[in-house]
């Protein structure tokens, strides 16, 4: 070998393992996260006796949280595109009473009158998002209103009194996996459904292997990928085995299968869709998505339109678990949906945040809670706490970015940033913008615009 033949890169291993838990190469950039609410349930774990890995709490925590979790799903992407908003707690009551008396006063079929609740969300936020996307007035300001609007429109259609569903409703709140076959001591549906889950994972990082040897990119060595498909396989078995082993009669909860197929339908959305990348394209630096052809107000009145539909479901959820509609439904859920988001990694300035880590963030809050509650602390004293864990984990990232080191949450989202979805080159004869004509240092909001006539 020539002395001007260059020597193969190699790579350590503590490079390797960063491959696994958040490097550029790795599929899994919520490992930081994860690993933060896995201390947390170890410790209350413990500090309980070992009521919060019980199968019967777990099953509680998941139908007791679905409905923020769903929420956080839909918030993530507004938050990404630089909105916020602060009506979804008063939509999902509103549609709740509208489903509730439909059923019990009209005797609707309860899957017309999930219909239903679906269509009054989508209408309710096209309003919303009419006002955000074509009059320019600010998501804040919008969604305030909405707060206070549908606030009121629920106790006017509900008489402020609370309307009960049908015992057939209750089932997607509430509800399990149907079981069958012979008994093993376990949930033979829940054990297959398990199944199903570590193939997926296992699929997954093989298909992630694949596209990236046959795309020429560096991936992370063979040890690697057994290491983390190791661990989530070890963390999906053990899921597994706990909400297989309940009580006789319950199983995986139906809420967590709908919860489920909404984080891989949205995933694949803003992960390997044009609105996805545009989303996060106007979040990043709304002027480059601009002249590079994003039609900024689609991207602002599908984020707002969107938001209402999963308050819909969101709501719908809460009604069925809770057996009735009433007044107060919806307070504070807003409030708990974007606490989940920037918990979970997402930017206060837009452009950064992944449907898993505001999952995550979501199963963080609901551990919390659950764990202080089994611990007989206030609820005063909760949402202290809860403020608290809040404002250390977006002012530790605050704190980081403002000495000069790397973001820590950007760190962990970094698989969305803006270099790793190019926005489409401008128009040719397009002027591109520098910092002072609205670039990369553009403090400005696509909603601080007043539209052209």
């Amino acid at each position: 070998m020539s002395d001007s033949t260059p020597a193969p890169k190699k790579s350590g291993g503590i490079r390797d393992l960063a491959k696994m838990f958040g490097g550029s190469n790795s599929a899994g950039r919520q490992f930081g996260i994860l690993g933060a609410l896995i201390v947390i349930i170890v410790l209350f774990q413990v500090l309980t006796g070992g009521k919060t890995l019980d199968p019967n709490n777990l099953i509680n925590i998941v139908n007791g949280n679905a409905y923020v979790l769903v929420l956080a799903v839909g918030m993530v992407m507004v938050i990404v595109a630089g909105h916020i908003d602060l009506s979804v707690g008063s939509v999902a009551a509103f549609v709740g009473i509208v489903v509730a008396q439909s059923m019990y006063v009209f005797d609707v079929p309860w899957p017309v009158a999930m219909v239903i609740g679906l269509a009054l969300g989508a209408i309710v936020g096209a309003w919303q998002g009419w006002w955000v996307a074509y009059m320019g007035v600010p998501a804040f300001i919008v969604t305030l209103a909405g707060m206070l609007f549908f606030r009121g429109a629920n106790q006017f259609v509900g008489n402020s009194t609370s309307i009960p569903v049908p015992r057939d409703f209750t089932f997607i709140g509430g509800g399990f996996l149907p079981d069958f076959g012979p008994d093993f001591g376990f949930s033979n549906p829940t054990l297959i459904l398990g199944a199903l889950v570590a193939v997926a994972v296992v699929w997954q990082e093989v298909r992630l292997r694949r596209n990236q040897q046959r795309m020429g990119a560096e991936s992370a060595p063979l040890w690697v990928s057994i290491v983390k498909v190791g661990v989530m396989l070890a963390v999906v078995v053990l899921a597994t085995i706990l909400f297989a082993s309940g009580r006789s009669g319950t199983s995986f909860p139906i809420a967590g299968i709908i919860l489920g197929v909404l984080v891989l339908g949205y995933s694949f959305l803003t992960n390997n869709t044009t609105i996805g990348r545009h989303i996060y394209a106007v979040g990043g630096n709304w002027r480059a998505a601009e002249l590079s052809g994003v039609n900024i107000r689609r991207v602002n009145f599908f984020v707002m339109a969107n938001m209402s539909v999963i308050a819909a479901i969101a709501g719908m959820l809460w009604i069925a678990r809770s057996v009735a509609s009433g007044p107060g439904d919806g307070v504070g859920w807003e409030l708990d949906a974007i606490a989940a988001v920037f918990i979970g990694g997402a930017a206060v300035s837009g452009g950064i945040g992944t449907v898993a880590g505001s999952i995550i963030g979501g199963l963080v809050i609901a551990v919390l809670n659950n764990g202080l509650q089994l611990l007989s602390v206030g609820a005063d004293r909760v949402q202290m706490i809860k403020g608290l864990v809040l404002l250390v984990a977006v002012g530790i990232d605050v704190y980081s970015k403002r000495q000069g080191r790397p973001s820590l949450i950007g760190r962990l989202t970094r698989g969305r940033k803006s270099d790793e979805t190019p926005v489409p080159a401008a128009p040719q004869g397009t002027q591109t913008p520098t910092p002072s004509q609205g670039g990369a240092q553009e403090t400005a909001r696509p909603q601080d615009l007043t539209p052209e006539g």
